[in-house]
This record gives structure tokens, sequence and C-alpha cells, in this order.
């Protein structure tokens, strides 16, 4: 039998808010435990929730973003659940009148595009950690993280594969950064999705049973977890057995996921309206005020980068995967002046390298937008060869210098003076007849060892194009 996943995704994206949702406590990583959490946030008696204004508009924004009507009405309420680390024994959320609903993203896999719809994204507090390790069988509860402001965004069940899964994760990964609503960094936890993922016979619409996958924190975990939850399932029907509905967790040593708890329904958290918050109401006005704030969006500006700068598909898409690389891509092509494919090229190969291989981010770069395109000027103008270029890259990497300082303090400039080049092919010529005689018999192979004759001869600095053409007419 043929089988098809059905996997839909609650994303978690921590709001980028100096403060928590509901309190004037700090919000920033890091702390001692249990030093970033106040009255408010441990629910003692006598304290009232104070809703942060800039957690809605950061709500708002990503509504409007991803095309979602934003409510004019919405509703905090509390959801009710016993668990150490949840001090008030509820957590303020959202539940049938979220802030935001029914939006879409357009990923893109294998080269085909799919629209995936959003079916809400509602303002809640998080809970605080429990922490395992070291407590010699105890288990600690630091509290800094209650009442940090998340924004849950809740997929469709329209992604059919772990593949689809991760695009769609990171296309919105890429989303909430580029509005500023969060800073997406994943070890930290501040973007963290739990999975929901059932199978079915191919061609069946009505649903297999359910199993979720809490809290995985990368993009290689999200598709190993569900790869491997899509194989377990498919293993248990196979040998006629029913799959169970549940919690379950990745255990990322052991490739596989486990059995936490049963799943539990919507009327298992006894949700009510909070009373101690009033429905949240926004304007039409707040609404194009927010808009007005929006930024150029990834999908646009990977259609200008296009346009703009004669790039194709696959280049737009990686330079404005980021907003900081499709920044620092734009300052280099500025400062450089030339032709934005080949800052393209060095910007997505030697620096995109030499970061990966240093563990940095764009912004983390040893070398400016200003210094690279010095050196990609220097290519342009033929002082230097593309061989050379990633000597003086090097450079770069490692000192504060220019392209220019270095070029000259090493003496780099390629040789283009004619009759210089013609001089070194004579001598080469005369030097290898025997190899002449073969390359005119029609040994056309030889052609690379002379060209490697006289590079070596000019330490790599004559220009290749004009060498090719002299070697090329000296062997006739």
């Amino acid at each position: 039998m043929q089988w098809e996943s059905v996997i839909g995704l609650e994303i978690h994206a921590q709001l980028a808010t100096r403060s928590k949702i509901f309190s004037g406590a700090a919000t920033a990583y890091g702390a001692e435990p249990n030093t970033q959490a106040c009255a408010v946030d441990l629910g003692l008696p006598g304290v009232l929730p104070v809703l942060n204004g800039a957690a809605v508009r950061m709500a708002v924004k990503f509504g409007l973003a991803i095309g979602a009507k934003v409510a004019p009405r919405s509703v905090f309420a509390r959801k009710n659940y016993f668990y150490p680390d949840l001090p008030k024994g509820y957590q303020i959320s959202q539940y049938d009148l979220p802030v935001v609903s029914t939006g879409r993203l357009t990923i893109a896999v294998d080269g085909e595009e799919k629209t995936i719809g959003i079916t809400r994204a509602h303002l809640e507090e998080d809970a605080g950690k429990s922490l395992h390790e070291d407590f010699h069988g105890f288990t600690g509860i630091d509290l800094n993280r209650a009442g940090t402001p998340l924004l849950e965004i809740v997929s469709e069940p329209d992604l059919r594969s772990a593949k689809e899964a991760v695009a769609y994760m990171k296309k919105l990964h890429a989303l909430v950064r580029y509005l500023e609503i969060c800073d997406g960094n994943m070890q930290e936890g501040s973007f963290r999705c739990d999975a929901n993922v059932s199978v079915r016979p191919k061609g069946q619409e009505k649903f297999g049973t359910r199993a979720e996958i809490k809290n995985l924190n990368s993009f290689r975990f999200v598709e190993k977890a569900i790869n491997y939850e899509i194989e377990r399932q498919i293993e248990i029907l196979e040998s006629g057995g029913e799959v169970v509905q549940e919690t379950r967790l990745y255990d990322a040593a052991k490739d596989e996921t486990r059995s936490m708890r049963s799943k539990e329904e919507a009327n298992d958290y006894r949700y009510f309206p909070d009373p101690d918050l009033l429905p949240l109401e926004i304007s039409r006005a707040f609404i194009e005020d927010v808009r007005g704030e929006l930024p150029e969006l990834p999908d646009e500006k990977r259609d200008r980068f296009k346009l703009q700068y004669g790039l194709n598909e696959y280049d737009a898409g990686v330079l404005t995967a980021t907003r900081e690389l499709a920044d620092y891509y734009e300052a280099v092509v500025k400062a450089a002046d030339s032709d934005p494919k080949l800052c393209a090229n060095w910007v997505m190969g030697d620096l995109a390298g030499a970061l990966n291989k240093a563990a940095l981010e764009i912004e983390q770069s040893p070398i400016e937008p200003g210094r690279l395109a010095g050196l990609i000027r220097r290519i342009a103008d033929n002082t230097i060869s593309g061989k050379i270029a990633k000597q003086v890259f090097e450079a770069l990497w490692e000192s504060g210098e220019t392209a220019d300082t270095i070029i000259d303090q090493q003496g780099l400039r390629q040789i283009t003076d004619t009759s210089a080049i013609e001089a070194i092919i004579d001598g080469i010529i005369a030097a290898n007849p025997q190899q002449v005689e073969q390359y005119r018999a029609g040994k056309d192979k030889l052609f690379g060892f002379f060209v490697g004759q006289a590079m070596k001869a000019t330490q790599g600095k004559a220009n290749p194009a004009q060498l090719n053409e002299l070697l090329r007419k000296k062997l006739q």
C-alpha cells in the first residue's frame, strides 16, 4: 500500500520585545535563574497583567506580511494545566478569537511552488523551564522565561513531507527576521516548533491519527523527527496495529521519537476568557499605521534582485534568504559599481565558504562590503586575475587592509604589457621545441602545458585572456 503523510506545524516565535507580555520584567537571554521573574510572572495574589503594546504591534505586522485577517477584536483566554514550571496553574493564550487568522505562505521545493495555509497566529505567554541536569535526581525550575511573549503560528495540515516542512519553517524563520519581530535564535529557544504528523493511504481524504512531536529547535531535527515518525506510523499500520494519539519527544542522540503522554484535546485545558484582561480591540488606523512600517519582504526582494541585478532564481533566492545577507550584497554591488553577477559569485562563494568554516554569520564578517567591493573592482578592471584574487581575499580576511594595499604590498598586479608577455612566451617556446612540434602536429592538449609554463614564469600574474591569445598566435 502507498502511504501519504499529513503534517502541520505549530511554530513558537519569541517576540523581540524588551519586556514580557504582561509585565515589565526583562526578556534578556542568559540571566541567572529566577532573576527575571516578577510578581506578575509568578502569579502572586493581588497582581494584574497589563498587555504589552509592542507585542500586539508585532503580531499585526506578521499578520499583514502573510496576507492574513487581523481581528478587530480578539480575546485572551486561560489555558489550564498543572506543571511545575507554570506557577499560575494556567497559561494566558488565545483560543477561539486569535489576533491573526487565515494567512498563507508560499514555499518552493524541488523547483515547484506550493502555498501553505496558516490557520492562525495568536499571542501567548511562555512557561518557565524545567532543568533536569546537575540536581542529583531532582528537577530545578527556572522561571525567567515565564511570561515571555510568544506568537504561536499554526499551519493548516497542508505539508506532505519532511522536506516541505523544513522549507516552510525556513521561510517563516526568514520572514520573522525580516520583520524584526523575532531574532530567530533556535539555540536559545526563540524559534521552535511542534510537528503534528499522521499518515493515511494515498488517495484517502480522511486524516489518520496524529502524533505531536514537541519542542524541535533545529531544521535538521525537524526533518529527522518527522521522517522517523512517518516510518514509525507506517510500520504500526502495516503490522495491523493502530496509531495512538499522543505527544512525543524527539531524542536526537538515538534519532527516534518516544512517547511523553497522551495527547490532550482542547476541552482538557478548560479554556475560558481571562477575567483580568479586556478584549483586545485593534482599530483600522492602527493596522494601517503598522502596514506603513512593513519592510520589503523576502519574495518581493527576491523578485527585485532578479529584475534589477539580472540574477537567476537560485542566486536571488540565496541572497535574499536573510535580510542581513541581502543588505550585504547590495552594499557590495553599490561600492563595486561592477557586474552584479560577479559580486553575487564572491558573496555566495568565497565569502560564504569562509564564514561557514569560521562558524560566523554574515553580520560578523571580518570583510566589510566596501573591502570586498575593492577586490571585485580589481578583478573587473583586470588589475588581478581570478586566481590571484583568491590570494588577496585570504589577506583581506586576515587583515584590515584594502585590496589595493595588499596588491601593491605583495606585487600582485597582472602583467598586461603585451611585449612583456610575448617575451616570456618566446622563451618558453625556445625551451620546449619537442612540445611545440607535437602541438603543431595536432596534439592540442599540450596547450595547457604552455599556459602552465607561462603562468609559472609570471608567478600567475599574466592576464589569462591576453596570454591565451598570444600563445595561440605564436604556436601557429
